[in-house]
């Protein structure tokens, strides 16, 4: 049974938590499209905890699409990542998931995100606390390790499945490599055999149905999270059922559904449209003359521009597919910090 806490997951495939990208629109699209569940981008617990009104605004969800909502949060202080969650379950969180895995300097400077790796009974502890605070379920998500030297994946393991931790994202790089090289899914495989009756979820360098579906047979793991080979792309979910590609006319319609509800998640037009730019990006990527529509959208500010674009774009671009360019693995790379 595909089960995290009390609740049922319809299939094992789920939208990894991406910074700037896992905001309401694009989870609602990808639970649309047949994700079992999508995770919102990682949350500051300082800021939940001051009532930061920058804050709080990535902690709307839709409760009729997103359930169960997941809400993934970071910090390195027990007692004030629960009171962070208790704030998460007033405005409707069901899951929180503890962000132990970011390698970005400005969070691990503060003992956040993938620092925990080297404070395993630390980051127990902010598990039971959220949990006895809460009562929801608590789900973390790690790497390796801090570094090639320090590869305590199965030691953390362990210290937080017996804090509570309901399921366990892993994501098989150290904080060392960042996203360099290749994700060794010997990890994955090694943490399932140590721990087979928990739920573990795999994640890293799943880009396509058929990543997806290796990385359930040749790990074991319980859930894949796949994070790179949505972007752009939720229909992935859709293929992982069964399903088959876009058509022109549903990638069309995909991407403006997804910026319409973008530019009223932001509420300011021109802030929008700039920030939708990327999304752009990855939705035209594989597509014959993605570069010179990257170019075009690049210079334009109104909503209606864009529309425009997007609609003489998608309707007759044919697929072409290239490597992606170095400023989208910048991209990809930074989404997934």
């Amino acid at each position: 049974m595909l089960q995290i806490g009390p609740y049922s997951l319809p299939n094992p495939y789920i939208l990894a938590p991406m910074a700037g990208v896992s905001e309401r629109p694009f989870r609602v699209i990808a639970f649309k499209w047949g994700a079992a569940l999508c995770p919102t981008e990682l949350v500051s617990a300082q800021g939940l905890m001051r009532a930061n009104q920058r804050t709080l605004k990535y902690l709307r969800f839709s409760p009729e699409v997103e359930r169960p909502y997941s809400l993934q949060i970071f910090g390195g202080e027990p007692e004030a990542m629960a009171r962070a969650a208790v704030v998460g379950k007033a405005y409707g969180a069901q899951i929180i998931d503890i962000n132990m895995g970011c390698p970005v300097k400005k969070v691990t400077k503060n003992g956040a995100g993938s620092a925990l790796m080297c404070e395993p009974v630390r980051a127990a502890r902010i598990v039971e606390e959220i949990g006895k605070a809460t009562g929801l379920p608590v789900t973390c998500k790690i790497r390796s390790g801090w570094d090639a030297g320090h590869r305590n994946y199965l030691q953390m393991a362990g210290e937080l499945f017996a804090a509570g931790c309901a399921a366990l994202a892993i994501h098989p790089r150290t904080r060392d490599q960042g996203y360099s090289g290749s994700a060794d899914w010997s990890v994955i495989a090694d943490l399932k055999r140590h721990f087979p009756d928990r739920a573990i979820i795999g994640n890293g360098d799943v880009k396509t149905p058929a990543d997806a579906r290796r990385m359930l047979e040749t790990t074991g793991c319980d859930f894949v999270m796949i994070g790179r080979g949505a972007l752009g792309n939720p229909w992935i979910f859709r293929e992982l059922a069964g399903g088959p590609p876009p058509t022109p006319e549903e990638r069309c319609a995909g991407v403006l559904e997804h910026f319409r509800a973008h530019v009223e998640f932001v509420g300011e037009p021109l802030g929008a449209v700039r920030s939708f730019r990327r999304h752009m990006a990855w939705y035209a990527y594989g597509l014959h003359g993605a570069a010179a529509f990257r170019a075009e959208v690049n210079t334009l500010e109104t909503p209606a521009s864009v529309e425009d674009a997007v609609a003489r774009f998608f309707m007759s671009a044919p697929v072409d597919a290239q490597a992606p360019t170095e400023e989208q693995e910048v991209d990809y790379r930074a989404a997934l910090g």
